[in-house]
């Protein structure tokens, strides 16, 4: 897809490994993946895999952390202060991208990285611990948004989809391997080692970036000089932190309140941000007939949808299908291996190819959810037939994801206008950050409302699940209604 409004393509880099000229129907895989290419692909497909193998090594050894520094009053605020400051860092990152270039911008995520892990692994106690998840996830959130931005900077637009689809699978390459490097290292006792291991790592991948990765872009825009958002990025952190919050209480009513709240700070901050010269996210986001906002919507949708099972399919499992806690939790990573095989499969798309793509993954979703909701709240029998069919939906609903997730993210940095290209780039880690925050939440209060805590037991869980995939299955409904209205 071509907009002729906008630039199709960055300033030639003879270092770059790939001829300007060249179709993207003529490139592929052995394209990205040799010569400076390559280097640059590790440098940013790393730091995104470090970023999550970090989320789900840590979630895996809290509660050993717990056993024996304390603060299991402060369990749920490890994931909430990581989140907000990852959706801090993603927000901030086109104005460091802007003000110090690529290769020093990317270095200094991964430092400030590294510096979190290092506090988290010498944290004497809770409150100390949080604050270096605080510091980790500012850190983390830069290098994943950093890595999507510098796609357009560091590869020519013909690689852009399959430098997408690599980026982003590295998730389900996290899902697979964090689990186990964190159960490892928590059976072993040494939960402090895996933290010093991710400082290492990540100090290591800060010296492959200022190595491999372009310097300023002087023929840029001065986008990244401008002042920073402070009023959106406070509204933004308390409407998350409203969100988080609210998907903990098992109260309906309170979390109806703290839902509008959240809600009502979102209002707020449309409105600064559309009077606002300092912009946090692209001109166009919120002006409902723009591509922009259709492509977010897209994003937001497929994103909440994922998030739901990610949440509760390891609990109902468990309870429901006898499962135990490890097996539970990789047959979720379903999910995430779909998207990574779908992203990898549909990467080099184009035309009516493309097109397809885009509408079978909110199509593919639907089916995979209405799958679940049959299938999952039926306990007790442990038939295998039963488990293997809702495996395969799990793996449908990531396999669908998949294949619409590079295009929507290429066609992100395509329709942006010239001078707010580091503002898109980094719109596409703000919005998945907060579409996974809301998901969570409105997750929770949705299996609460369904009978989770009350009744509660086999019965409560069997109805919170019917619940909960029947309520979200209406997500990818809507998504397939943007993708069809769309030009693509």
């Amino acid at each position: 897809m071509e907009n002729p409004n906008t630039p199709t393509g960055h300033t030639p880099d003879p270092c770059s490994g790939i001829n300007e000229s060249k179709p993207a129907s003529q490139t592929g895989w052995k394209d990205l993946l040799s010569g400076k290419n390559a280097t640059r692909a590790l440098a940013l497909a790393g730091g995104v895999a470090l970023h999550a193998i970090n989320v789900y090594i840590a979630t895996t050894m809290l509660p050993t952390v717990v056993k024996e520094i304390g603060g299991l009053d402060l369990y749920a605020w490890n994931t909430t202060l990581f989140v907000v400051a990852s959706i801090l860092g993603s927000a901030l990152s086109s104005k460091v991208l802007g003000r110090v270039g690529p290769k020093a911008s990317y270095g200094l995520a991964a430092l400030i990285f590294a510096v979190g892990a290092a506090m988290c692994a010498t944290s004497p106690n809770m409150p100390l611990m949080l604050v270096g998840r605080l510091v980790q996830g500012i850190g983390g959130g830069l290098l994943f948004a950093l890595a999507y931005a510098m796609i357009r900077l560091a590869f020519d637009e013909s690689l852009w989809p399959r430098a997408m689809a690599l980026v982003s699978g590295m998730w389900g390459v996290a899902t697979l391997v964090g689990p186990a490097v964190g159960g490892i290292f928590a059976e072993w006792g040494v939960w402090r080692a895996a933290f010093w291991a991710v400082t290492v790592a990540a100090v290591l991948f800060a010296l492959l970036a200022c190595a491999v990765l372009p310097d300023r872009d002087r023929s840029r825009t001065n986008a990244g000089k401008s002042s920073i958002p402070y009023r959106q990025l406070l509204l933004l952190t308390l409407a998350v932190v409203a969100i988080s919050a609210g998907g903990t209480f098992a109260d309906l009513s309170r979390n109806i309140l703290v839902i509008g709240i959240a809600f009502a700070l979102s209002v707020l901050l449309i409105r600064v941000e559309r009077s606002s010269q300092n912009k946090l996210l692209p001109t166009e986001a919120f002006l409902l007939r723009s591509r922009l906002a259709a492509l977010y919507a897209m994003m937001s949708l497929l994103v909440l949808m994922v998030t739901s099972g990610e949440v509760y399919v390891p609990l109902f499992l468990q309870v429901l299908h006898h499962q135990s806690p490890l097996v539970a939790g990789y047959l979720a990573a379903l999910m995430a291996a779909g998207w990574t095989a779908g992203s990898l499969i549909s990467s080099g798309a184009t035309g009516p190819s493309l097109s397809r793509a885009i509408m079978a993954g909110p199509l593919l979703g639907w089916f995979g959810m209405i799958a679940l909701a049959l299938l999952v709240p039926n306990s007790g029998t442990g038939a295998r037939l039963e488990l293997a069919l809702i495996c395969l939906a799990l793996a449908v609903i990531g396999l669908g994801v998949g294949l619409t997730w590079p295009h929507l993210l290429t066609t992100v940095l395509k329709v942006a206008p010239p001078d707010e290209q580091e503002l898109a780039g980094a719109s596409i880690t703000t919005i998945q950050l907060l579409a996974t925050a809301t998901g969570a939440a409105l997750a929770g209060l949705v299996t609460n409302a369904g009978g989770l805590i009350e009744p509660g037991g086999m019965e409560g869980t069997a109805q919170a699940a019917r619940w909960l995939f029947g309520v979200f299955a209406v997500m990818p409904l809507l998504a397939a209604i943007i993708a069809r209205r769309g030009r693509w």
